[in-house]
């Protein structure tokens, strides 16, 4: 045991000594743990040192191997208990000093030897009072390091719980948003079938009232002509007699009844451009808001309506993940879509709010901590102005190098910056109360 050392019994993958060695058929041994983790990241199984291919998903424990491995570690066990590791195998002399060049414990005899000739050497108890200190000023940084991935493994459960809370919500408001679509449709179905059955039932009573019509003027012609093939029977004198009433009652019958214009359904009025003119009249409901607040940027003192389209500020501070999108210092929330180029205009809704900060800034801006105003940021305040204002409007002009506001109430133009961009530019907002990002059609 005395020729083997701690490297010929240590497994190649993990270091350490072998764990249940497994043996390979090209001799190569591993711990049974360290090949199975190694050929599942591989997904082949092959010895880790020469790569030739294992013919066996099981290899055989290594016994002798395994045996060596359990001595040594008793013997291990036994020396440290002993103390035995205390004695200089060489002179049997108590360790006392520490050579500093060859980082390991002497006796005085090896510090006199050729060995050790010119090197310079410390008390053991002084080296372990230094080396303790070292390893104890890096064991509080691991347990620091190891509490703050806790705190952040607690963060990535919260997120997870948090996507699936966020998943759930969109879901609803998803099936809530088509619900009402589809009863817009369903509603504009029932209106323009109800329109045909109307106009069937108004050519159908026309159709009535000709056919009546035409049932009174058959039953005439029928009853004249019975009367004309009586007469036709009669004695000539009488024949004769009857002739000038009768030539003048053929002559004038009335003409016959005609089929009136339009009498059919008006086919094109209900069924020309359906989609287009469903479409059209659905516009008049659905609206289009230039921008939309992105939930996951947004302060969690900050309460965001279903639609994304306003913002409040709320007392209680939401439990929400502090991803790196989200501010946390800045009572914020950015736009969901950033601009690079073309021109871009949205109005806010201001009159609810006693304080609020509007513009843009870049995607690069930092939002955690208390800097986000520093720099990067083109915005107006209403502490700025001495009037009362309803609603601000944001012209942002990126080609122009420029993002102006104004007063769209009174036409009135408030502020313009003049600026360099080569960011992404994304709208911003902060209130003390709450703001309403306006739809097209309310501009």
């Amino acid at each position: 045991m005395a020729s083997l050392s701690e490297d010929d019994l240590s497994c190649p993958v993990c270091h350490e000594i072998f764990s249940v060695p497994v043996l390979l058929s090209c001799s190569h041994s591993f711990c049974k743990e360290c090949l199975q983790q190694f050929w599942r990241i591989r997904k082949t199984r092959e010895c880790p040192v020469c790569r030739k291919r294992s013919s066996r998903d099981l290899p055989p424990v290594n016994l002798a191997l395994k045996n060596l491995c359990e001595s040594f570690l008793k013997e291990r066990n036994e020396r440290r208990s002993s103390g035995s590791e205390e004695i200089c195998s060489l002179h049997g002399e108590k360790l006392k000093l520490f050579c500093l060049e060859d980082k390991q414990p002497v006796c005085l005899v090896c510090r006199d030897s050729k060995q050790h000739e010119n090197h310079k050497f410390r008390p053991i108890g002084e080296v372990v009072s230094s080396c303790k200190k070292k390893l104890n000023t890096a064991l509080k940084s691991l347990q620091e390091k190891l509490k703050h991935n806790e705190n952040i493994k607690g963060e990535f459960k919260k997120t997870v719980q948090h996507i699936k809370s966020q998943a759930e919500h969109t879901e609803r408001q998803i099936k809530q948003q088509f619900e009402k679509l589809h009863q817009f449709l369903r509603d504009e179905e029932e209106a323009t079938i109800t329109a045909l059955r109307e106009e069937e039932e108004q050519k159908k009573q026309m159709m009535k009232e000709k056919l009546e019509e035409m049932n009174r003027h058959i039953l005439a012609l029928s009853h004249t002509i019975k009367d004309m093939e009586e007469m036709m029977k009669a004695s000539d004198v009488c024949f004769l007699k009857e002739f000038p009433v009768s030539k003048e009652r053929v002559q004038s019958s009335r003409p016959d009844p005609q089929m009136a214009s339009g009498a059919l359904i008006n086919v094109p009025r209900y069924l020309g451009n359906l989609p287009f003119r469903v479409w059209k009249k659905m516009q008049d409901i659905v609206q289009n808001t230039p921008v939309i607040l992105d939930p996951n940027t947004a302060n969690p003192l900050l309460v965001l309506s279903d639609d994304l389209t306003s913002v409040r500020r709320s007392t209680n501070k939401q439990p929400l993940p502090d991803n790196p999108e989200r501010f946390d210092g800045w009572v914020c929330v950015l736009g969901s879509e950033g601009f690079n180029s073309g021109t871009h205009c949205w109005d806010v809704e201001v009159k609810e709010s006693s304080g609020w900060i509007l513009g843009v800034t870049t995607a690069s801006n930092q939002r955690k901590g208390g800097v986000f105003f520093n720099t990067d940021v083109w915005s107006v305040q209403r502490r700025w102005f001495k009037q009362k204002l309803d609603r601000v409007r944001v012209n942002l002009d990126y080609d122009r190098r420029k993002v102006s506001f104004s007063d769209p109430v009174t036409n009135t133009h408030l502020h313009t910056f003049t600026a360099t961009f080569t960011d992404t530019l994304f709208p911003f907002f902060w209130c003390l109360d709450s703001l309403r990002i306006l739809p097209v059609n309310s501009q």
